[in-house]
């Protein structure tokens, strides 16, 4: 079995640890673009071409499932992906994790960049799942470009100016870009009692559960590759100072404890549940 993972950059960690663990005998295809990044700024059309390249260039490899753990490609590449892939391979993309937040009945926060808190897109999944007023959008300038590079002095000032923006009364706050979680232990210091909302660990079973799978987390682990701009190389420095990243890179199983532990902590994440934790776009 092989799984690709397309995303410009680091945020595919978090998804890709989650089914490393799940499924270590899965081999992952990791595609990264650092030639394309960011690509939260590019056109959207810029923005399905090198996603559809991305996922050819999967194919060719064998890619039995593709999953795109991005909230940006996914917006924008996800339809013409599936249209070009499915039904010979499921395609699975990334939505924040809005609606079991919502479903608390608590106010929330969502913690995103700067163009996906003002962006529609986010707007119309408050709409859809969350009651008037319980939300709060959290633009968090500079916090992926921070994770991105591994910058613990540039992530310490961007979480805090992101704790400051969170308004006092909300019981927990949404990780609505994919590279948050990578830094979860860091945001839960700064929100003390405030739960974590996160989509990685979902999509991943529901990636399993698209090709048949039932979680084997003491499976004999198959490869891990990575594909920088289309060239195989190896995982960046950045992405092997997380602890997650580093697992990967060495290619053993992943642990459960090597995952993004305050999301866990604050909203575990059972083998048995995270298939139907939360939804994907148009799934």
């Amino acid at each position: 079995m092989r799984i690709a993972l397309i995303d410009s950059g680091l945020g595919m960690l978090p998804t890709a640890g989650w089914l490393r663990h799940l499924r270590p005998d899965a081999h992952l295809d990791l595609l990264m673009d650092p030639a394309g990044m960011p690509w939260g700024s590019r056109p959207g059309g810029w923005i399905v071409d090198r996603v559809l390249s991305a996922a050819r260039l999967a194919v060719e490899r064998g890619a039995d499932a593709v999953v795109v753990p991005c909230n940006t490609a996914s917006v924008n590449a996800l339809v013409p992906l599936r249209a070009e892939l499915e039904p010979h391979r499921p395609v699975v993309g990334t939505v924040p994790a809005i609606k079991p937040a919502a479903a608390t009945g608590e106010p929330f926060g969502v913690w995103a960049t700067e163009a996906t808190s003002a962006s529609d897109y986010q707007a119309d999944l408050v709409t859809l799942f969350a009651a008037p007023g319980q939300a709060t959008a959290v633009p968090c300038p500079g916090l992926a470009r921070a994770v991105e590079s591994a910058d613990g002095r540039a992530i310490g000032d961007a979480v805090a100016a992101g704790a400051a923006r969170t308004p006092a009364g909300v019981r927990s706050v949404v990780l609505g870009c994919t590279h948050y979680p990578l830094v979860s232990d860091a945001i839960a210091a700064a929100l003390p009692g405030v739960r974590l909302f996160d989509s990685a660990g979902a999509v991943a079973g529901q990636t399993l559960r698209r090709l048949g799978l039932d979680p084997r987390p003491d499976a004999t682990p198959a490869g891990v590759s990575v594909l920088l701009s289309g060239e195989e190389g190896p995982l960046p420095a950045a992405a092997r100072a997380y602890p997650v990243g580093a697992a990967l890179a060495a290619g053993g199983p992943v642990d459960l404890a090597l995952l993004p532990p305050a999301v866990r902590e604050a909203a575990p994440v059972s083998h048995a549940s995270i298939s139907g934790a939360q939804p994907v776009p148009g799934r």
